[in-house]
């Protein structure tokens, strides 16, 4: 097989490893397998200009000024040459061969691969609004997009809307806020996190960020982005009412990035399907992160799609596994964090289909946990500055621990590790 040290200047021919995608999984990916001890070669194919970075803290400390690039990187940049994984960036892959096992990218280029891992992630869901493609509307997907929200920043801007009550809007709003601007935040549905959260949650967030001076509109939908000379000058809601603004900021999902792969015959509906080991419906090919649907042993395995660091990250090193020859079924407790103002939310478990909820602590105090539910058996747990409950409540969860105690579940003072 050829082998390349350093980012190639060239379309290389054949590679034992191709992989498409240079974020949290793509990455863990390639550093993966040469944990495992492969040493045939790699390539990591990535849409991005730069080496792999984290994207967290897009909408959190480097949209905030916190945390230059280098503090972000994955890795520095020598690793990849050090490890033998060859970089190609800038490059996207816009159609795959799968019997002649070969890719091709947006110049006409084709490569070659043995096993390709597809963690391509997704592109932000854009605004179908009159208006939504003028200049100062944004999203927070790469890094282009947050160097793009800090330089209008940097212009002068002090007024912007936010569209979507998710944690990308959320965190967007709080980093905003914290920089000075006037911030409207509008979320189509009754309540901020609906789709992640309970109302306890929502409730207390909804309120912080009043408290922080941010006008949370909820209900509330977007029927044009308005403007002059090709710049955002204002949003209209279907209310009629006009809020005037410097910029908008829109975080209202994604769409997997999976297009070439079910171009190519690959199962999927939402995202790719993947099996136990994270494999495609297509030989040699395997999809990881948050475009690959899979039977979740946390959510009773029903196939869903993660969009979570802590998800690319373990699918990444199953899929190393089973490329040399350890096929362990992906068995991995889902978490998540969001940092909001100085609030730092932890998420064990997944809280999908709860019938119940218990709250330990009051949200007053900003510091509480609210445990979901199922049946009477913990599901997951929502920490809110409750590090304990959040180590503990995943301890609990791995354990798999059937049912608890109510009255003890809710008392703050009786430590979770006790009702293991």
């Amino acid at each position: 097989m050829e082998r390349e040290g350093s980012t190639p200047d060239h379309v290389p021919g054949h590679w034992d490893v191709v992989i498409v995608g240079t974020g949290h999984g793509g990455a863990q990916a390639a550093i993966a397998l040469r944990q495992q001890g492969h040493d045939g070669s790699i390539l990591m194919i990535g849409r991005d200009s730069v080496p792999p970075y984290e994207r967290p803290p897009l909408s959190k400390e480097y949209l905030a000024g916190e945390k230059p690039f280098e503090r972000i990187m994955i890795r520095p940049e020598k690793f990849w040459a050090d490890k033998d994984i060859s970089l190609m960036l800038g490059s996207a892959v816009t159609e795959i061969d799968w019997m002649a096992h070969t890719v091709m990218l947006s110049d006409g280029s084709a490569i070659g691969y043995r096993k390709l891992i597809w963690s391509g992630g997704g592109d932000p869901r854009r605004l179908s609004s009159t208006g939504a493609n003028q200049k100062g509307v944004y999203y927070v997907r790469d890094k282009r997009d947050a160097d793009a929200i800090r330089a209008a920043l940097d212009a002068g801007a002090k007024r912007a809307v936010v569209i979507g009550g998710g944690y990308i809007g959320l965190e967007a709003a709080a980093v905003l806020r914290k920089l000075g601007c006037e911030v409207t935040l509008i979320e189509a549905l009754p309540r901020v996190l609906a789709r992640v959260a309970g109302e306890e949650l929502s409730r207390f967030y909804e309120e912080e960020h009043r408290r922080q001076g941010v006008d949370v509109r909820l209900e509330t939908g977007v029927e044009e982005i308005l403007g002059e000379d090709g710049k955002v000058t204002g949003v209209e809601l279907d209310s009629g009412e006009t809020i005037e603004c410097d910029m908008v900021v829109v975080g209202i999902g994604i769409v997997p990035a999976v297009g070439p792969l079910i171009a190519a015959g690959a199962a999927g509906s939402n995202g790719v399907d993947v099996d136990f080991i994270c494999r495609t419906t297509l030989d040699d090919i395997y999809a990881i992160g948050d475009c690959a649907a899979h039977a979740n042993p946390f959510a009773d395995n029903a196939v869903i799609r993660l969009e979570s660091v802590q998800n690319a990250h373990d699918m990444a090193n199953t899929v190393a596994k089973a490329i040399m020859g350890d096929k362990q079924p992906y068995h991995a407790l889902p978490w998540f964090w969001s940092n909001q103002y100085d609030l730092k939310l932890q998420t064990a478990g997944l809280s999908l289909d709860y019938d119940d909820t218990v709250l330990r602590g009051d949200p007053a105090d900003r510091k509480f946990t609210v445990v979901y539910l199922k049946e009477g058996k913990p599901i997951a747990f929502d920490c809110v500055g409750t590090m304990k409950d959040y180590v503990q409540g995943r301890k609990m969860l791995e354990a798999g621990v059937e049912r608890v105690d109510r009255e003890l579940l809710a008392d703050p003072e009786v430590p979770l590790k006790e009702l293991l």
